[in-house]
């Protein structure tokens, strides 16, 4: 059966969850509470399905407003047991519906279980692992656990100071997952899918593991801001006087830059036409930051 799908047809889906720091009143989910996550990617790592987190609050008051269909996440309320077949079914419908809308027939990988309900679908055939198998899922491989070391990463580098807030908040926890779940390497994701065995040819080479694409390093950063310092210099040309001089703003203290980049995330959340633009601002995010780290 695998060897009929290519690599990149082939996804496993499955799920893992999280505990929320503790935050102040009204943050949307009380402190402690599980955040349960579905996770589904494919078999050569080129796709990582966006995040479908379920929590307890049904109307968390920190995502009133925002445009949650353009969201590079999505968030459902759930029971206490955590995923149900209703919410996994209609997670199931949407993604057979993105695959008909690309015009692809993948196949789904899953653990039989109650929350899991059959489906019959157009372009998905779900397929479900026996529960006494020798192999493991993908996702129980390192992937969870590669998203939970970026989760965790992120929060520890919250900066309340900076940016003028206290513990994050439910709607700050869904954007650094669905960081973290970019940072979560294609060749890791492929290596797990090897190693669980399922994929056609599990004895092909493993992708090397770098540094996750789209952040800038600290040595480009430099070379980027030398431009900007020779500008500097020549600003103090012969013939320009001290008033054009003492037009130029101050550098913005690292307090004002998180609280612009806060204003503008509130814009996209707002405002935002495709999930693809929180790419580029969480991109800028991790620039500030490893400016900000020296």
């Amino acid at each position: 059966l695998l060897r009929s799908y290519a690599p990149a047809e082939i996804f496993a889906c499955g799920e893992t969850a999280v505990l929320l720091p503790a935050g102040g009143p009204g943050k949307g989910e009380s402190p402690g509470e599980r955040l349960l996550l579905l996770l589904c990617a494919n078999a050569s790592g080129s796709e990582k399905v966006p995040l479908r987190a379920v929590g307890h609050s049904p109307r968390p008051r920190c995502l009133r407003g925002v445009n949650l269909e353009q969201m590079p996440w999505s968030y459902r309320a759930g029971s206490l047991a955590g995923l149900t077949a209703p919410l996994f079914a209609e997670w199931l419908r949407e993604f057979n519906e993105g695959k008909r809308r690309q015009g692809k027939s993948v196949l789904l990988l899953l653990a039989k279980h109650e929350a899991h309900p059959y489906l019959q679908l157009s372009n998905v055939r779900m397929v479900f692992v026996p529960p006494a198998t020798a192999l493991a899922q993908p996702l129980d491989r390192g992937i969870a656990s590669d998203l939970k070391s970026h989760y965790r990463r992120r929060l520890l580098r919250w900066l309340p100071a900076e940016r003028g807030a206290g513990q994050p908040s439910l709607l700050d926890v869904l954007h650094m997952l669905a960081q973290a779940w970019g940072d979560v390497h294609p060749g890791l994701i492929a290596s797990c899918f090897r190693a669980a065995g399922f994929t056609p040819d599990a004895s092909a080479d493993a992708v090397s593991l770098t540094s996750a694409p789209g952040l800038l390093g600290r040595e480009q950063l430099q070379r980027d801001g030398d431009p900007a310092e020779a500008d500097g210099d020549e600003g103090m040309a012969e013939g320009e006087d001290a008033g054009e001089l003492a037009a130029v703003p101050p550098c913005p203290s690292e307090r004002e830059v998180w609280r612009s980049l806060a204003t503008l995330r509130r814009y996209l959340e707002c405002q935002a036409t495709s999930p693809d633009l929180f790419q580029a601002f969480y991109e800028l995010e991790d620039a500030v930051h490893m400016v900000s780290a020296g």
